[in-house]
């Protein structure tokens, strides 16, 4: 299946300036067999390297202290000539110090084309330095779900809707294919199984052991008393986001809970990309950082599809029941915001009034996004916060077609991958 991080790949084998590069994400998520296609693909031959647990891999890069000498060994021990420019060079589950020390050796200008790859990114203060680039990869978006399922001229007609600021005539299609994606969620494999027609048991059972890798990455918290906790804040996110306020409760975990208890689990969760994290905000000013209240945040998941499973619900109620909509909805923008680059925060003031997100641009731009459905209209919060902090654009998403009133564009909620610095 073709991914969006493949275009980046082929610029970096390409760069004059090439220098080892780091691809870090989330377990799942299809680092390994993307970079492996792509190695594939583009060069003559690929030199593939568990790191986990490897001892003889650990002794080269000890005993080896120049790049020709390590080359010779590494392609003594996978048995296989390495090219200059022409060999992929990967390194998977890396995490020895050994290992990290010997790849910094290849920094710019030299022939060998080297990927490592960590699902751990608490393991990239190890690779500390500017002798290598680093590059996050994501699970698969809407888009990249529409490309695997042969809808990639829908995918281009939702961007240029997007571009054009015109009507989708394709809007009811989009619109079933996007509630198919948020019962699927965007990891390879359960696209996938969903893709050749697995039962929804089938697709549920690969689901159960994505949660499993992430209960077992959780238990490498470095504080033993901090694998339960996190657990917990894990399991809690589809119950915290279905309350109508949807701030994180400590006490929704147990009677008694306090914030101190939690702080570390929850920054693990986030630095490892297991959770996102949502900033409350009561006032809107440059930088958004300066704004944020560090006791009031929301989590929320990052993938649709795991959270789908985890809230136990049906299609046939996601369908009917428009506040479980709302709750996926909004596990869905902050995902896709947080993939595309944005620091999450949402606006509430002293009253009642609140929008969901409030983002920030590359080029300093405030922008507010809010979630409505047709039961619910939240306009007055929006154009309370608009006037009142002189903001000039503003998103609201729909289930409803593309179209503009004054100033605020609203925007069908499949489209919301379209929101990216170069396109806002």
């Amino acid at each position: 299946m073709e991914r969006k991080i493949v275009s980046f790949l082929k610029k970096w084998k390409s760069d004059l300036l090439r220098k080892p590069l780091v691809l870090y994400g989330s377990k799942q998520i299809g680092k390994t067999f993307t970079i492996l296609e792509f190695g594939e693909n583009e060069y003559k031959s690929v030199v593939y390297f568990n790191s986990e647990n490897n001892k003889q891999l650990v002794d080269i890069f000890k005993k080896e202290k120049s790049m020709d000498r390590i080359i010779v060994a590494l392609s003594l021990l996978s048995g296989k000539t390495i090219l200059e420019n022409d060999t992929l060079l990967v390194f998977d589950n890396v995490n020895d110090v050994e290992i990290i020390k010997g790849i910094k050796l290849f920094e710019t200008n030299n022939p060998y084309h080297i990927i490592s790859i960590t699902s751990r990114r608490e393991n990239l203060s190890l690779f500390k330095g500017t002798e290598l680039q680093f590059k996050v990869m994501y699970e698969m978006d809407f888009e990249e779900f529409l490309w695997a399922n042969k809808e990639r001229p829908l995918a281009n007609l939702i961007r240029e809707c997007f571009d054009k600021r015109k009507t989708c005539n394709f809007h009811q299609v989009a619109f079933d294919l996007f509630n198919e994606y948020l019962l699927t969620g965007g990891l390879p494999e359960v696209v996938l199984a969903y893709i050749n027609g697995y039962k929804e048991e089938q697709i549920q059972a690969i689901k159960q052991k994505t949660l499993d890798s992430y209960k077992k990455e959780i238990a490498l918290c470095k504080n033993l008393i901090d694998i339960p906790r996190g657990i917990e804040v894990f399991s809690s996110i589809p119950q915290q986001l279905q309350k109508e306020n949807k701030k994180f409760q400590y006490g929704l975990i147990g009677y008694g809970r306090r914030a101190k208890e939690y702080e570390s689990c929850i920054d693990y969760l986030v630095n490892n990309q297991i959770i996102c994290r949502s900033y409350k905000i009561k006032t809107i000013k440059s930088p958004l950082s300066s704004c944020r209240e560090t006791d009031s945040f929301k989590l929320y998941l990052l993938d649709d599809g795991l959270l789908y499973s985890l809230m136990n619900i049906s299609k046939e109620k996601m369908e009917s029941d428009e506040k479980i909509r709302e709750t996926l909805y909004e596990n869905h923008i902050a995902k896709t915001l947080v993939e595309a680059g944005y620091a999450l925060y949402y606006y509430q003031s002293s009253g009642k009034a609140e929008v969901n997100f409030v983002i920030q641009n590359r080029m300093g731009q405030i922008i507010p996004i809010e979630i409505t459905t047709r039961s619910m209209s939240k306009a007055k919060s929006l154009s309370v916060l608009m006037k009142r902090f002189t903001v000039k654009d503003a998103y609201r998403i729909t289930e409803n077609n593309f179209s503009t009133k004054k100033e605020i564009r609203y925007l069908p909620v499949y489209a919301i991958f379209c929101l990216n610095d170069n396109k806002i």
